[in-house]
């Protein structure tokens, strides 16, 4: 993958510190913009997975950028409490029914899957599928993170999810490349992080929020919910993406991935909630209210971004741009 063009400063100056332009990453970086924070983030974290092109391997754990990685996670961090409110101690046996209700009270917010399943153009389904691009073809990698890190049966309910994930050993199954279909269908370039350049920054936020919590040990209560929130709430929009594509004409292998989703996430979103998050919760009672925090994330950042997606279509509708 190619670097990003910088998005302000801090970005700029990291991106030109790793393509070997310049030595020096900011001592007090000042984040001009969500998509300088976010960008830096997601270059530091990039690192941690595939790598840029030209990039050596060993900056990955460079002092100096995972200081700067530091500073940044905590203006996130801190960006998070605010909109989702900060982990609270709670009781561990009704861990999954507080999943239940917050996947529940999702349902409230913008419906970019109804949008998409009846009314959404052809360009604007394949602007969301690019979008979608940049967490797809790496799906379920910051989640397999927290294997490691857990005991007993979360450790074993979190690998039974992420074997489905993966195809079962299958490399045509795995949903990052049942995406790379979809992504043909629409002519748009299949190469991993294809659309990181262009990709807005609520999109690479979501992404960020995956990394920051599977990264860092200390933060495997909440990467366990924040899985458990996308599980229990996949279903149904997966289900409206399908319908929607069929409506513009996609066909079998173009809906797979969505298709797929239906009923792999109807048999995930049980495991989840008891086998995976209820049974983390009895096993670690001090990171109960973590894994209640990482769904609240999951949701508001999911429901910010869908938001904003609505809203620029609408605004390129009203101004006759199309989009």
């Amino acid at each position: 993958m190619k670097l990003p063009s910088a998005r302000g400063p801090v970005s700029a100056a990291l991106i030109d510190v790793l393509s070997g332009r310049s030595t020096a990453l900011p001592a007090r970086p000042a984040f001009d913009s969500d998509g300088d924070l976010h960008l830096t983030l997601f270059v530091c974290y990039e690192l941690a997975y595939r790598g840029w092109d030209g990039v050596d391997d060993d900056w990955e754990w460079n002092p100096d950028v995972l200081r700067l990685r530091a500073v940044a996670e905590e203006r996130f961090m801190a960006a998070l409490h605010d909109l989702a409110g900060p982990p609270e101690p709670v009781d561990p046996a009704t861990v999954p029914q507080r999943l239940r209700e917050l996947a529940d009270a999702d349902s409230d917010g913008p419906s970019l899957s109804g949008y998409l399943r009846g009314r959404a153009t052809h360009e604007q389904f394949r602007e969301f599928v690019a979008e979608r691009s940049v967490y797809h073809l790496k799906e379920a990698d910051p989640h397999t993170w927290a294997i490691p890190r857990l005991a007993g049966q979360a450790k074993a309910a979190l690998i039974e999810i992420q074997i489905d994930e993966y195809g079962n050993g299958r490399a045509p199954r795995m949903h990052q490349e049942l995406f790379t279909a979809t992504m043909r269908w629409f002519g748009l370039d299949t190469t991993y992080g294809g659309y990181v350049d262009t990709a807005r920054a609520e999109t690479l936020a979501n992404n960020n929020l995956m990394s920051l919590f599977g990264l860092h040990r200390r933060n495997r209560g909440m990467i366990i919910g924040h899985l458990a929130a996308y599980e229990m709430t996949s279903t149904g929009p997966n289900r409206a993406y399908g319908n929607g594509l069929r409506r513009l004409g996609g066909d079998a292998e173009a809906t797979a991935f969505y298709d797929e989703h239906v009923e792999a996430d109807a048999v995930h979103e049980q495991i989840a909630a008891h086998d995976l998050a209820g049974s983390f919760a009895r096993a670690e009672p001090e990171l109960a209210g973590d894994v209640l925090f990482g769904a609240r994330c999951a949701l508001a950042l999911d429901t910010v971004w869908a938001a904003g997606m609505l809203a620029s279509w609408h605004v390129k509708s009203l101004a006759g741009t199309g989009g």
